[in-house]
């Protein structure tokens, strides 16, 4: 089974519909709700066993409402706008706190808040709201590796065995993450900004 672009059909085409109450978009309220569920753990309770396993069901839920929405063609217009804000909600989310618990450096969270402010102030000059592109492969890549890593990461603070193996894991796949994050978003950068002079034109050759 493809981990990327699972439950596809086919030569069936994408199709995004006007739907509102469906499996995937009730999936990703879920992940909105498991934030302030994970800051309540690490920062009032220090439980960070539980906070992993947060985590890891806010990460299969990524990766499960994907699935459903393709297999079951319960892809939605909604569904593409939540599900980016969602993803990008709990990762600034995850590393705030984590940079709060001292568990991560404030260079991390820079790292994931420099391109998506860039990426934000780009959109809401040319659109003025969301810029509605397609998730791109390196986009969905970057996103499933930084919620790998970020479980790891706070497994190699529990007093477990390989803690050390679990700290050293979660940097690679941080780091490769990181990496997806910059990529993504210079390609999301050069998109935004050609979609935006495009809209432009042809709003001036209308005027």
């Amino acid at each position: 089974m493809r981990f990327i672009g699972a439950g596809s059909r086919p030569g069936q085409p994408h199709v995004d519909r006007d739907l509102v109450c469906t499996v995937p978009n009730l999936l990703t309220v879920l992940r909105f709700m498991g934030v302030p569920l994970f800051v309540w753990l690490v920062l009032s309770q220090k439980e960070y066993g539980l906070a992993v396993l947060v985590l890891a069901i806010m990460g299969s839920t990524d990766w499960v409402d994907g699935y459903v929405a393709r297999r079951f063609n319960q892809a939605s217009k909604l569904g593409r706008v939540m599900d980016p804000i969602a993803d990008r909600l709990a990762l600034i989310s995850v590393a705030v706190t984590l940079v709060i618990a001292g568990v991560v450096q404030w260079w991390y969270l820079a790292a994931l808040v420099v391109p998506d402010a860039v990426l934000l102030a780009m959109s809401l000059f040319y659109f003025h709201g969301h810029p509605d592109l397609p998730v791109s492969m390196v986009g969905k890549a970057r996103t499933g590796l930084l919620l790998l890593g970020t479980p790891l990461l706070v497994l190699s603070k529990l007093p477990i065995p390989f803690a050390d193996a679990y700290f050293v894991a979660a940097w690679i796949v941080l780091g490769l993450g990181l990496i997806g994050h910059w990529v993504a978003a210079y390609n999301y950068f050069w998109a935004i900004r050609r979609k935006g002079k495009t809209l432009k034109a042809d709003d001036g050759g209308h005027g």
